[in-house]
């Protein structure tokens, strides 16, 4: 029987049997075991949101820019019609700027008298007194508005100096530094829009007027700006007594209204954030006090707001002395009576005003012109149509009336875009359709202050009640708010663009 040969076994050969034999074992096993699910496709659906925001930014940008070359490029207006009736707008404030942009000019022939020839954001007027925004920021040219109306609106730089309701005409002063021939002229007028809101009241006090600051204007801002920083350099000045410099360095603040306080939180921030940096020397003298005649500040906030807001102010050093009247004011003092009545000397480097409102000349002239009807010596009286009362043809609106209403930025306007539908309607009725004029009626939508230390107040309406909160996300809507609100998108650029540059490069510390 013959013998069968063995198989040759080489080195070769075994490095193949293995891999043949690992082969079948992986193919086995991925027979025996299914493969594993895809991954999901996460990085595909970052990509799609990546794209998405893509796109908004591009339309956001592209959007921008329409509305930047539209504001940069108006169109051809009509020219007046002397076959439509001439409305005849007094101020730039809040009311009659709201009152402006809602007005269809195709209706009515529109002149606008003011001494300023621009709209003022006034919530941010204590933000300019330290340099936190620039005053150009929150200035809106009313040319920049009456340039986009669809009818040829006539401005007039100018002061309005007389009313007369019956021959309905007004007399208007060339105001400038620089005149020309012509200074003084009258224009008639079918309907007459007061506007031109209210004066800072000092209740007749001797010294005010001399001595303190307002916050209600431009010039009052700057004022403060500068008077801030001579009391900061005069007290570094050489050889200066320690109680000259703790005058100096006391910055005394009469009102404790919404102006009042935030001037207050502005100043405390101003000084913490900036002054103590570069005046270390100064550091440990600067004091802020807030004088309130009333019990508490802020009245017109809940109560838990009121102590969350004067807690605030003592963790940030600002001594509130509530129930305390101011008597008299000097160069360098104010005398007040405190809350156990007695007479206290206050010395100030710093006096700000923000106590209220009283007419204005103007205002007072034409309720002597109608004294029969204007009993109120508070402001004018109207009715809830915005009309005048013992005037024909003439509507008022904002601070210069005397009414149910707070003298805020809000109602006026509101009673600005009230006042312009009611001129709609009142073309359409001339035009024999059938349009009802109903009368005004104002809604809260809530009221904001700032306190300092990023750190802001909010009473807002919610569905029958009041919601009330605090803190530094209250700040953060605090600002939203305010941006929301300015009539242009280039005081809204400007005005974040001052903030940022504040933040990261601080305030500008210079006199001018």
């Amino acid at each position: 029987m013959a013998r069968v040969a063995a198989p040759r076994v080489t080195p070769r050969s075994m490095l193949q049997a293995r891999f043949n034999s690992t082969n079948a074992s992986a193919a086995a096993a991925s027979k025996a075991t299914p493969p594993p699910p895809p991954p999901k496709k996460r990085w595909s659906r970052l990509r799609a949101l990546k794209r998405v925001v893509q796109i908004g930014t591009v339309g956001a940008l592209g959007y921008g820019a329409y509305e930047i070359y539209g504001k940069r490029h108006p169109v051809e207006q009509k020219p007046f019609d002397p076959k439509k009736r001439t409305v005849v707008v007094l101020g730039s404030g809040w009311g009659a700027v709201s009152f402006l942009k809602s007005i269809n000019t195709d209706d009515y022939n529109v002149m606008v008298v003011s001494p300023r020839n621009y709209f003022l954001f006034t919530p941010l007027l204590p933000s300019c007194t330290v340099g936190t925004i620039e005053l150009r920021s929150i200035m809106e040219p009313i040319r920049f508005i009456t340039r986009h109306k669809s009818r040829n609106v006539k401005f007039y730089e100018s002061e309005c100096t007389d009313i007369d309701p019956e021959s309905k005409t007004i007399s208007i002063t060339d105001v400038s530094d620089v005149k020309g021939a012509v200074t003084n002229t009258t224009i008639p007028y079918d309907y007459l829009v007061m506007a031109i809101g209210a004066d800072n009241q000092t209740f007749g006090m001797a010294g005010v007027r001399e001595y303190a600051c307002f916050l209600k204007e431009i010039w009052d801002a700057q004022k403060i700006r500068t008077r801030l920083m001579d009391c900061v350099e005069s007290a570094g000045f050489a050889s200066q007594a320690p109680e000259e410099v703790d005058r100096l360095l006391h910055m005394v603040v009469v009102g404790g209204g919404p102006t009042g306080v935030e001037y207050a939180a502005e100043l405390h921030d101003f000084l913490k954030d900036d002054l103590e940096t570069w005046y270390p020397e100064l550091a440990d003298k600067f004091r802020i006090t807030l004088v309130e005649a009333l019990p508490n500040v802020l009245p017109m906030f809940s109560s838990q707001l009121i102590q969350y807001t004067e807690s605030t102010f003592k963790q940030n050093k600002i001594d509130v002395l509530t129930k305390t009247m101011v008597k008299e004011v000097g160069d360098k003092s104010i005398k007040v009576m405190d809350a156990n009545k007695n007479m206290v000397s206050i010395p100030y480097g710093l006096l700000v005003w923000a106590t209220g409102n009283c007419p204005r000349p103007l205002t007072r002239k034409l309720m002597a012109r109608i004294k029969d009807s204007q009993t109120s010596p508070r402001g004018l009286l109207v009715d809830d149509y915005m009309r005048v009362a013992g005037a024909p043809d003439m509507y008022a609106i904002g601070d210069v009336t005397f009414s149910k209403y707070a003298p805020t930025a809000q109602v006026a306007t509101q009673q600005g875009l009230y006042l312009a539908s009611v001129f709609d309607n009142l073309a359409r009725i001339e035009e024999g359709k059938n349009k009802k004029i109903t009368p005004f009626e104002y809604s809260h939508q809530g009221s904001l202050a700032y306190i300092g230390s990023d750190k802001a107040i909010a009473d807002l309406p919610f569905l029958n009640g009041n919601v009330s909160v605090g803190g530094v996300a209250t700040y953060v809507f605090w600002r939203s708010v305010y941006i929301s609100n300015m009539f242009s998108f280039r005081n809204r650029f400007l005005v974040v663009g001052d903030w940022m540059k504040s933040k990261v490069f601080g305030r500008d510390v210079s006199r001018e």
